[in-house]
């Protein structure tokens, strides 16, 4: 059992949970995931590593709440509950200390995943420019902590209701422009937006990694659900990844295969809504 230490809510769909695990908090370095499990009978599913505390002991997991598992999770994972099982890290590290000039992109949820490869990248010495994306003001989360470490931040808002109006490619855009000497760009965050990401790169000749967190069951490449075409070769992004060359990953194929589970998600969630529904009638009964 893995002890939650401390909880935030950044929005109605997103939170945090910062997890008691010191010897994952020691071995954990920027791009590797976990799989956790909440409760005996739980869905295993991949988080990607958000922070990690290594005087602490703790790790930390920004999770939105879109399906049946994260919505029980953000009911009932409160201070002094504790995840069931907390497998990891697992997945290649990051390559961190190659550049000198870096680009590190966030969407929505990829926010917080994006964090731990810019401050490494910071570490190590390079010139680090965040570019952070929300639909809109009330959803921003972590912009300190970013600022702390970019040498530049760039803030995007959907609607224009904070920093500069529009998605993180135009984030980019502006980055490129002020900057020609830009090494590498480290892109985090929904599929669509990885792959607009790395269209917007392209042209420039920008290395661009970026990390997939596809359906995952056992974690090891041995189910085959998290595979992926990437170049001339399939992929498995719990082993081989979770990072990958944007340029050569086929996300039209990703998405595909994603939405192949959505029926399946749908119906696992309306079941375990009518359970709770069943359960609240009874106790008010």
């Amino acid at each position: 059992m893995y002890d939650i230490v401390a909880r935030e809510d950044f929005s109605d769909v997103t939170y945090l949970l910062e997890v008691e695990h010191p010897l994952l908090a020691k071995a954990a370095k920027p791009g590797q995931f976990v799989i956790v499990r909440w409760g005996e009978d739980g869905e295993r599913i991949p988080l990607t590593i958000a922070d990690f505390d290594r005087e602490k002991g703790t790790v930390t997991l920004v999770i939105q709440a879109v399906g049946k598992t994260t919505l029980q999770m953000q009911a009932e994972c409160q201070v002094g509950s504790s995840l069931t099982s907390l497998v990891g890290p697992m997945g290649i590290p990051s390559h961190i200390g190659e550049a000198a000039k870096v680009v590190c992109v966030g969407g929505g949820l990829g926010v917080a995943p994006v964090f731990p490869q810019l401050r490494a990248h910071k570490e190590s010495g390079a010139y680090t420019i965040g570019v952070i994306g929300f639909r809109s003001k009330d959803l921003i989360f972590w912009e300190e902590k970013f600022r702390e470490r970019c040498d530049e931040l760039i803030v995007m808002t959907d609607d224009g209701s904070y920093g500069e109006e529009g998605l993180v490619t135009r984030g980019i855009e502006m980055a490129i422009e002020k900057h020609a000497d830009i090494d590498e760009v480290v892109a985090i965050g929904p599929p669509i937006m990885m792959k607009f990401c790395a269209e917007t790169t392209r042209a420039h000749g920008i290395k661009t990694m970026v990390s997939l967190n596809p359906i995952m069951v056992d974690g090891t490449g041995m189910c085959g659900g998290c595979r992926v075409s990437v170049g001339e070769g399939i992929k498995f992004a719990c082993v081989d990844g979770p990072d990958f060359d944007g340029h050569q990953v086929d996300f039209d194929e990703l998405m595909s295969r994603l939405a192949r589970f959505k029926e399946d998600e749908r119906q696992s969630l309306e079941s375990w809504q009518h359970e709770c529904r069943m359960m609240n009638q009874e106790v008010r009964g």
